[in-house]
């Protein structure tokens, strides 16, 4: 008897559940789903740039704190520090999937690749970013310059 693959659906970030994302843990990646609505498109009828950008932005923060769990370490969150992003398709529906891997990491920071896929395979765009760990301590008040 084969085991189910490994599944955990996370709560999102704000700005995601505000899309409507969708976000689960695997066992070898973090994968953010998006069902692409018109509000979410450009004016070619095809998923706006900055929305395929947050589905990769999520993807590859969830995976550097998911491996910093596995690590035995606590996750208090991360930020990122920079992301590039290349287009390669349009990003056309119904539904866009982006999947994070942390492909190495720090005490202090990580560093991850995205990409979000169509439903017919295609690569549409592909990300690397590095993510700093968040200290537990720091806490963002809103008046901070």
């Amino acid at each position: 008897m084969s085991q189910a693959p490994f599944h955990t659906p996370l709560i999102p970030p704000p700005f995601l559940g505000h899309l409507g994302g969708r976000i689960d843990e695997r066992e070898d990646c973090i994968e953010v789903t998006l069902e692409l609505k018109p509000e979410h498109c450009n004016s070619r009828k095809v998923a706006h740039g900055g929305v395929m950008m947050t589905l990769l932005d999520v993807c590859m923060a969830r995976a550097a704190r998911a491996k910093r769990r596995r690590d035995g370490q606590d996750d208090h969150g991360a930020s990122t520090i920079e992301m590039k992003t290349s287009f390669m398709h349009p990003g056309l529906g119904p539904v866009l999937v982006a999947r994070g891997v942390c492909l190495q990491r720090t005490s202090t920071m990580a560093f991850c690749e995205g990409e979000i896929r169509d439903p017919a395979g295609h690569i549409v765009a592909r990300a690397s970013g590095t993510f700093k760990f968040v200290n537990p301590r720091t806490r963002v008040t809103g008046n901070d310059a």
